[in-house]
């Protein structure tokens, strides 16, 4: 009795162990994030005789438009995937690309820039720092005003001169 317990527990953790090993793959995970290729679909912009709707459906909507000008279009690229054991698992970048895009009034491009890893690393900030043109009021003070405005003008009918 003794001798097939031993068994059962031999094969047990025989069918355990191949169990944890089907499980784990030899392959990397990679994470994929913006527009997939983007280096190699970009070459297909030709400046001056590509229009917003080509682009739109060459690389999709963009990742972000412009906040003062709508007619600059930037797309995105990232890949990242978990690194090696010994690094504890943390993320590894492979890819991070961008691609800005510059459009006219006739939604004809004007301009395009693209960034890779190795040139956004390049780019220079710069340390100026802007000065606040009026102090920002508190929240007591914001509804304060608010409620004189509502005093002095209840049906919100005046006009401001």
């Amino acid at each position: 009795m003794l001798m097939y317990s031993m068994f059962m527990v031999k094969n047990i953790f025989i069918i355990l162990i191949i169990f944890l090993n089907a499980s784990c793959s030899f392959n990397k995970v990679v994470k994929h994030h913006g527009v997939h290729f983007l280096e190699k679909k970009q070459k297909n912009l030709i400046i001056s005789e590509t229009n917003k709707n080509d682009a739109q459906i060459l690389l999709g909507p963009p990742s972000t438009i412009g906040t003062f000008d709508n007619d600059i279009w930037i797309y995105i690229e990232r890949k990242t995937t978990v690194s090696e054991l010994r690094t504890l698992g943390r993320k590894k970048l492979l890819t991070n690309n961008a691609l800005v895009l510059e459009f006219d009034n006739r939604g004809l491009l004007v301009k395009k820039d693209f960034y890779n890893k190795d040139q956004m690393n390049k780019l220079k900030f710069s340390e100026k720092e802007t000065t606040v043109l009026e102090k920002k009021k508190g929240f007591v003070s914001n509804v304060l005003s608010t409620l004189r405005q509502k005093i002095n003008d209840p049906l919100g009918k005046r006009k401001a001169r």
